[in-house]
């Protein structure tokens, strides 16, 4: 350890994943004790204002406003421990004059004129922010070792690691609405956005040839999560398309009349995601819902013809033909294009083919 009389203790606090979506990957914040002046805070990036009438539309866009706040670790303890999720704390082994720094800077950062900041949830966020903050102000370069693997894990990856058990239905929903972007594959410093993986970053890492972490404890254990319902999106959209195959083989009278109302509302649902890419695609100011290839199954012109699908129209017959050759290519092309699509989206296109080819007729 370093020679080290310093007022000043700095350490990283390391959260466990929530239950609501925006918690689902952890999070992390720095505290910073001071003896002489007898403070104990906690700096921490990822607070936001839900009650602002213009999160939801600002969140839409991209435009999420976070800011720093600092506040007694002790009150940082108890809301964590209310939502029963667990913190790791790393002592961080520094030069006086880099604890000095840091601080500083926490505090720079706090004033009212320096506090909020756009937040990018896989490039600048409540993670990316703290790892800076003692990157910026170490006088000695901070060496990180490969904490990924190789092949390097896409960032689409490392989202799913936390979704995949806990909460699948999140997980469709975002692989739906983040395009190809999201399947970029990451750096040593790119996976460092997640909190476990700063966490594991730092315990490895050195300053000036020292360890970075002297010390390392456990402040709340985490409890066991448990898993959540059985019934999977793939699961639910491959049982809708048993059903629905067996119902356009039967040819009955009952069969060709549920037929007629299932039609409506699946093309209604795909119209309806389709201008949600859409819209997502042109209005966000940054890349996550961009080049977005779930819009081939999910055409924003289903919508229109969820309304005309049983006109006997030749162009209805041809634009079925088009949306069954289209879905047929993006299911012979699973895995070749450049985005990882969803298990869910299988079923789904799989319905679509068998709809399609018989309404094309």
């Amino acid at each position: 350890s370093q020679v080290d009389s310093c007022r000043l203790r700095i350490t990283l606090l390391t959260c466990s994943p929530g239950e609501e979506l925006y918690a689902a990957w952890g999070h992390t914040a720095i505290r910073v004790t001071d003896s002489m002046a007898g403070t104990d805070m906690v700096y921490n990036y990822g607070t936001f204002d839900d009650t602002d009438p213009l999160f939801l539309a600002n969140f839409t866009k991209g435009l999420m406003r976070y800011s720093l706040s600092s506040y007694p670790f002790e009150e940082f303890v108890r809301e964590y421990t209310f939502y029963k999720r667990g913190i790791i704390e790393q002592d961080l082994d520094l030069e006086c004059a880099d604890k000095n720094r840091i601080y500083a800077a926490l505090k720079q950062n706090d004033r009212d004129e320096n506090r909020f900041y756009n937040y990018y949830f896989h490039t600048d966020n409540c993670t990316s922010r703290a790892r800076d903050v003692l990157i910026n102000n170490s006088n000695g370069p901070i060496v990180f070792k490969k904490i990924i693997p190789t092949p390097p894990p896409t960032y689409r990856n490392l989202i799913h690691q936390y979704l995949r058990d806990q909460q699948p239905w999140s997980q469709f929903g975002i692989d739906i609405l983040l395009g190809a972007n999201l399947d970029k594959r990451v750096s040593n410093n790119q996976a460092m956005f997640l909190p476990d993986y700063l966490l594991k970053a730092l315990d490895s890492a050195t300053n000036q040839q020292h360890p970075m972490v002297s010390n390392k404890r456990t402040v709340l254990a985490t409890p066991l999560v448990e898993q959540t319902g059985f019934l999977k999106p793939w699961m639910l959209f491959l049982i809708i398309a048993m059903i629905i195959a067996v119902l356009t083989i039967n040819k009955s009278g009952t069969s060709l009349r549920i037929l007629s109302v299932f039609d409506r509302l699946f093309f209604l649902f795909l119209g309806l995601v389709g201008c949600l890419l859409a819209t997502s695609w042109i209005i966000r100011i940054d890349d996550v819902c961009r080049n977005n290839l779930n819009i081939l199954w999910a055409l924003p012109t289903h919508l229109v013809i969820a309304f005309m699908m049983y006109r006997k129209k030749e162009w209805v017959k041809r634009y079925f033909r088009f949306t069954f050759i289209l879905s047929a290519l993006l299911a012979v092309m699973w895995f070749f294009i450049p985005q990882e699509l969803n298990p869910a989206v299988a079923p789904i296109l799989a319905i679509l083919m068998l709809r399609t080819w018989k309404l094309s007729k």
